[in-house]
């Protein structure tokens, strides 16, 4: 049945998919034995990644060492953990690696490891006993915002010049819009509001972790800083 799940993130199917060639792939490196990459991403995109693209399903890997390296594990040499990678992402992973036959890959880290079943629990999250209640009607309240007026031709110019690739943290982008497109956020490095341009040489396209970190990290400063050397074309202009 094709559901919104299906058409806007990975299934539970795609997503196992994954899993089993990443396995597959590890035991084969850990084995001595050689296999391409490329052609195993092929494969899965003639299989049950059909509706995903070769980048999509790289970055997909990448996700999958990322938690093989927060479980213990080896990870494949060729995929690198991927960065930002969300919690709800992280689990469907780890629920999926404790239905598998992982016994190989405790043999090959050297010390003791925890089972997966023990590991599921998400060690930043906290075990609350009473949860507030909250707010059950919630009242309306209004106010008044200012809107700065932006050009859709540069957010769309500045889409198209990062190729589906953060120009932030220079990953792929975290998951397809409904459009089946890269979905970013278009960030002004000099703020609207600080008198920035909406031009071009001012915007970059970052994914949802990178804009927030523009916004409210502790290193927010250093962070926009680095990124008039990162993506060519932007122009740091004094302020006024």
């Amino acid at each position: 049945m094709d559901t919104a799940k299906e058409r806007s993130g990975w299934s539970d199917d795609e997503l196992e998919a994954s899993v089993d060639a990443y396995l597959k792939m590890l035991r084969l490196e850990q084995s001595g034995q050689t296999f391409k990459k490329k052609l195993e991403n092929q494969l899965l995109r003639e299989g049950p990644l059909i509706k995903r693209s070769a980048s999509s399903v790289e970055y997909r890997m990448q996700n999958i060492s990322t938690v093989m390296e927060q479980l213990g594990f080896k990870r494949i040499t060729g995929y690198v953990s991927a960065k930002n990678l969300g919690t709800g992402v992280i689990k469907r992973i780890k629920e999926i690696l404790a239905r598998k036959d992982t016994d190989a890959l405790h043999k090959n880290i050297g010390q003791a490891t925890p089972s997966l079943s023990l590991q599921l629990v998400d060690a930043h999250q906290p075990h609350m006993r009473d949860a507030p209640l909250g707010i059950l009607s919630p009242k309306r309240t209004s106010s008044t915002v200012m809107r700065l007026s932006r050009a859709i031709s540069v957010k769309k110019w500045v889409l198209a010049r990062s190729q589906g690739i953060c120009e932030g943290c220079g990953q792929p982008a975290p998951f397809l819009n409904e459009k089946n497109e890269p979905f970013f956020e278009v960030h002004h490095v000099k703020h609207l509001v600080d008198g920035g341009a909406d031009s071009t040489w001012n915007t970059v396209a970052l994914c949802p972790n990178c804009h927030r970190r523009c916004h409210n990290s502790i290193d927010k400063h250093d962070f926009t800083k680095s990124l008039y050397s990162k993506v060519k074309g932007l122009i740091e202009k004094p302020n006024n």
